[in-house]
């Protein structure tokens, strides 16, 4: 039997090395947009009225006047280090500007996709279960509006309604204490999930229709089982695998969302620390959570496959 898990589990020895061509190319695109960016970070810094001396040794002191390739270099050695170089608005280490900025954007996705699933379950299992009723239909017509909302636009339509004109929640911040966090987080949370749970939805509703007609199905029916032992216990495990992936590449998605929910309900976290950079031309700031982003959605990946697995046996990655 051990022999066995691990025959299956084996491709988690050989998967993190496949990702490091990933994570290579991912930081030569980012290496090469970010300095893409219009204007010099040393004159975005100091202003119009820096003298040409001054910019000239804010550009020494970052490495700014060295080549691109020598500066990449020097990235990928920062990076090999365990550091990510030094932010030149902040004037720290990009590292630990990131640590202080992390708690807020892990929480938003958790929270999102605890939403999420629980919005997009009951409505999935909702409408398979009413196929072709009004209950179907009224569900699909939902999910594909839904899809079409902007996430920016729902966050500001959620603030108007539920903190300018009803006063129960915040309008946006953080706060301080776990209890007020979690009021702060309502929002952004509710936004992010209200736009994930479509897609979900409408994925997990067709992998429950089909599992309706499987043989499994139809089988554990003819054997006396109740409809609803039937749906929680065969139908539902077999729809999963699918939408594991799927909520996989989404949470991807989610994670470089961050940065239009966080703007919108001022979160501090990475997502709206990636935005000033990119105004600021903060080069070491933008390549960091860009690199940090990156390495989240690799990771999410591997742990969707690691779940793939698990819930239907008959998968070998």
């Amino acid at each position: 039997m051990f022999s066995v898990a691990m025959h299956r589990y084996k491709f988690v020895l050989f998967r993190p090395l496949q990702f490091l061509p990933v994570l290579f190319g991912i930081s030569i695109i980012t290496f090469i947009l970010v300095r893409l960016i219009p204007g010099d970070p040393a004159r975005v810094l100091l202003g119009t009225r820096a003298t040409p001396t001054a910019i000239a040794k804010i550009r020494a002191q970052y490495g700014l006047d060295e080549p691109l390739w020598a500066q990449y270099l020097y990235f990928l050695r920062n990076l090999g280090q365990g550091e990510m170089g030094k932010s030149i608005l902040y004037k720290i280490d990009v590292l630990k500007l990131i640590v202080t900025r992390i708690e807020p954007t892990l929480m938003l996705v958790l929270c999102s996709v605890v939403l999420s699933i629980l919005i997009a379950v009951p409505m999935a299992a909702l409408a398979a279960r009413n196929q072709g009723r009004l209950p179907d239909h009224i569900v699909r017509i939902v999910s594909t509006f839904g899809i079409g909302f902007p996430p920016f636009w729902l966050g500001l339509m959620l603030i108007i309604f539920f903190s300018v004109e009803l006063g129960l929640v915040p309008v946006s911040g953080y706060g301080n204490s776990l209890p007020d966090k979690a009021v702060h987080l309502i929002l952004p949370s509710l936004t992010v999930a209200l736009s994930l749970s479509t897609v979900l939805t409408r994925s997990l509703r067709a992998a429950m229709v089909q599992a309706l007609k499987s043989d499994v199905a139809t089988a554990a029916r003819a054997r006396g089982m109740p409809e609803n032992i039937v749906f929680w216990r065969h139908v539902l495990p077999n729809s999963l695998v699918p939408t594991i992936n799927l909520l996989a590449v989404n949470i991807g998605w989610l994670i470089g969302g961050t940065v239009v929910v966080e703007s919108v309900f001022a979160l501090p976290g990475m997502g709206q620390l990636l935005v000033r950079g990119i105004l600021s031309r903060d080069y070491m700031v933008v390549q960091g959570v860009a690199m940090m982003f990156a390495c989240a959605t690799v990771l999410v990946n591997f742990i969707a496959d690691i779940a793939t697995v698990a819930v239907d046996p008959r998968i070998k990655l």
